[in-house]
């Protein structure tokens, strides 16, 4: 109760304008969740800003850098240091081919980002939702088939805010929701099961599905394996993301007999960790940019995912900025 109520008075002095909110110029996209850990927001922003480079657009993307140790504003490349941006943030660096920046102010990452990349036309906010001082123009709302869990605000439960926060986004991205768990209560629509206690409003929805059955192995990404070439091997799969179990269901959709290793969310692993006896180790791409520096036993195979959504968000996205003036 008390988190609640924090919580709804700093949205409410934000609404109401006693507390500032900073706007850029130019569109802000917000990828977000209610619920704390992943929800698949990564790979959905990659897809965003390959859709909308390939429709003529010059995305740039800010993040807050979670678990990485830097406190100022900071560029994001390719070689940057996990520990100091963040997994996540790298990750973005790498797989979008957009400017990245990192900082707790949002605002002024993305002050940062415009004035090194001025070409830059439209900003997508890594994990933003809950970022109110940075003006958005448009608000996606990301859950998997955790949906809202015991439906709590943190600490009793998963929720930064609660679920009538729904209210206000542009749309629901549901990653990998097929039949998601009924709940005893009325819905607006049958795919927001498990996933809304009660909502009394309607929001477009977007199915995703992440996609991938190709392997790079992480000391030599020219060479490429299938998920069939890794039968009658004993394989080790770890993940820390925020539902460590949509890996494991993954390689076993792909047919795959391995040892499941969970970790926590943005996990800094220790070479200790991972001395497994077998053939391979298996990792996502967000835990492999932390596993490149260790001398592990066993080669390690990085299984990339890209996101694949329906109906087109990117279209409706572009319907949105387009019928109204930027914030």
């Amino acid at each position: 109760m008390v988190f609640y109520a924090l919580a709804t008075l700093r949205r409410g002095l934000y609404r109401t304008g006693f507390l500032p909110v900073r706007h850029l110029s130019v569109p802000v996209i917000v990828v977000g969740n209610l619920t704390v850990g992943g929800t698949g927001k990564t790979p959905l922003i990659i897809h965003l800003a390959e859709s909308l480079r390939a429709r003529g657009m010059r995305p740039g993307i800010v993040s807050r850098g979670y678990r990485g140790a830097v406190q100022a504003v900071i560029a994001v490349t390719p070689q940057s240091d996990p520990a100091l941006v963040g997994d996540e943030p790298l990750l973005l660096a790498r797989r979008s081919q957009c400017p990245v920046y990192v900082g707790r102010d949002r605002v002024a990452a993305g002050e940062a980002l415009l004035a090194n990349h001025p070409a830059c036309d439209v900003i997508l906010a890594d994990d933003g939702l809950q970022h109110y001082r940075l003006a958005r123009d448009v608000e996606i709302a990301v859950f998997d088939k955790r949906g809202v869990m015991n439906g709590w605000q943190l600490p009793a439960g998963p929720l930064r805010e609660p679920v009538s926060r729904l209210a206000r986004v542009d749309a629901i991205v549901l990653n990998g929701v097929g039949a998601a768990p009924e709940r005893d209560c009325p819905e607006t629509d049958s795919r927001l099961r498990g996933v809304s206690p009660a909502p009394t409003f309607v929001r477009p929805v977007f199915s995703m599905q992440l996609l991938g059955d190709s392997f790079y192995r992480l000391d030599n990404p020219q060479v490429i394996c299938h998920a069939g070439s890794f039968a009658g091997q004993a394989l080790h799969a770890v993940a820390g993301i925020g539902s460590p179990q949509r890996f494991f269901d993954h390689l076993q959709a792909l047919g795959m007999a391995f040892t499941a290793h969970p970790f926590a969310d943005h996990h800094t692993y220790q070479q200790e960790e991972l001395l497994f006896t077998g053939d391979a180790i298996l990792a996502t791409e967000k835990d492999a940019v932390k596993l490149v520096n260790l001398n592990l036993p066993l080669p390690v195979w990085v299984l990339p995912v890209t996101a694949s959504v329906d109906p087109d968000l990117t279209a409706f996205i572009l319907e949105e900025l387009n019928g109204r003036p930027p914030a």
